[in-house]
């Protein structure tokens, strides 16, 4: 199973796609399954699951939040996470109360790093983003992948789209049939990241978007 994990719909600020052209993209690129992981918001999900039944294509309710320490994950969320700019370990303890999964995103990454001890935080964490297609330097990636390695935690891929061409650059590959057995496949830390950089033209959705070049809800 390919699942792009971290994926940001024009429900972001900086992110110009809707959701129904974001897994038509998926779809022709042999993704089986996306996560939706808005900045701090779920304001997308409704229409998510409305495409999701649609299209006959999954998608994983997600948000990416923002705390002291860094940006989290969070994944398979029921209901919005209140407490933006929080400290990450009670960030990281909401989302476990819903069943949901840790993820660090770009830990490495320059200005997007987490900015802390991250093995203060492997109590909490399930997975972490050890490919993201948008950042261009493979460095930072690496070094999240032996940081996952040495702590047994779960390795996975997302494309960090804020474009609907960007999706599925980079993805999360395990031995699933349905979102049930991915997240079981992340909580027994068999996952692979898997993809590509992205076109380096993509690195400019963000900033367009935030100019008002996106598609209106």
């Amino acid at each position: 199973m390919k699942v792009d994990t971290h994926i940001h719909t024009n429900y972001s600020k900086d992110g110009m796609s809707e959701i129904k052209d974001i897994v038509l993209v998926a779809q022709k690129k042999g993704m089986n399954a996306i996560a939706i992981t808005d900045h701090n918001s779920t304001e997308a999900w409704a229409e998510a699951i409305r495409i999701s039944q649609e299209l006959n294509f999954p998608i994983i309710l997600g948000d990416e939040i923002n705390s002291k320490q860094g940006e989290i994950i969070g994944l398979f969320l029921k209901e919005k996470i209140e407490g933006r700019n929080k400290e990450a370990r009670f960030l990281m303890e909401e989302i476990k109360k819903q069943g949901g999964l840790v993820i660090v995103p770009h830990p490495f990454h320059g200005r997007l790093s987490f900015k802390d001890d991250l093995s203060k935080y492997i109590d909490l964490i399930n997975g972490i983003e050890a490919l993201n297609a948008r950042r261009l330097f493979n460095e930072p990636d690496k070094k999240a992948y032996d940081f996952a390695i040495k702590h047994n935690l779960a390795i996975t891929g997302g494309s960090d789209a804020h474009c609907a061409q960007a999706v599925g650059d980079g993805y999360t590959e395990c031995d699933a049939n349905n979102l049930e057995e991915f997240k079981q496949a992340i909580v027994n830390k068999k996952t692979l990241a898997r993809g590509k950089k992205s076109n380096i033209i993509y690195s400019l959705a963000p900033t367009l978007a935030k100019l008002g070049f996106k598609k209106k809800n």
